[in-house]
């Protein structure tokens, strides 16, 4: 090797030294460079946006684009919690049945000796407490039309619920713990129509909490519906009840 050779090898080496020492000095001023990965919002946070976007806009009219643009990323971000629209769907209509259910499943099994109408006063209390809980979740659910086959099948589940209930408002008739001058029907239908416009009015965080809902309502119904005591029957003058004529 020429003398003129190495002296270009140890130029080119001290070169390359003082490019990785100039590179390390970069690289130690720079910040640490994030790791690469989806951006932004776990899945969770998809579903809580895709329910709320479902709610104002309607689940047809919703497209995961519109979903992905609420969020601030990419279809495939959203897709990588879901597979599809429909996916999110079934996971918010899952998350209002499945505590409803437990629920009422739980009030129908007992076994302890508990009367029909103590059972139905703590399902009702129960289903108002995960009504306000799961608000918008359950709002979706209300709104649903059988449209596809998964809510035809939400709303079978639906059914079910309301069949057990109101199996309790029918026993607990049967045992004399409700007004004998209603119809068992008309008390369930009463029940339901109270609990569920819970989705129309009521707003988390307001003033009345879950708790103090579930008993006013409870207390407003079964109060109201409880048996005529001292040998009046509620139901049989409602002149107490009107009104005084404006003077």
């Amino acid at each position: 090797m020429t003398t003129e050779a190495t002296a270009a090898g140890s130029m080119s080496a001290g070169a390359a030294s003082a490019g990785a020492a100039s590179t390390g000095a970069a690289s130690a001023g720079a910040p640490a460079r994030r790791p690469r990965g989806r951006p932004g919002h776990d899945r969770e946070a998809v579903l809580r946006t895709a329910i709320t976007l479902f709610n104002q806009r309607g689940y047809d009219a919703t497209s995961i684009s519109d979903l992905a643009a609420e969020l601030g990323v990419t279809k495939s971000a959203v897709y990588h919690h879901f597979v599809s629209k429909e996916a999110l769907l079934a996971a918010a209509l899952d998350e209002a049945l499945e505590g409803l259910s437990e629920a009422v499943e739980a009030a129908s099994v007992a076994t302890d000796g508990e009367p029909s109408s103590v059972r139905l006063r703590t399902t009702v209390e129960a289903a108002v407490r995960i009504l306000a809980d799961n608000l918008p979740a359950v709002t979706l659910l209300l709104r649903v039309r059988g449209n596809s086959d998964l809510e035809r099948s939400a709303m079978e589940r639906r059914r079910h619920i309301d069949e057990r209930l109101a199996v309790l408002v029918r026993q607990s008739a049967a045992e004399g713990d409700l007004r004998a001058d209603v119809d068992p029907d008309v008390i369930s239908r009463l029940i339901f129509g109270m609990v569920n416009s819970l989705a129309d009015w009521y707003r988390p965080g307001g003033p009345l909490p879950a708790d103090a809902l579930a008993a006013t309502i409870s207390s407003v119904l079964f109060d109201g519906l409880g048996p005529a005591r001292g040998g009046v029957d509620p139901g049989s003058d409602p002149a107490p009840f009107r009104r005084s004529p404006r003077p």
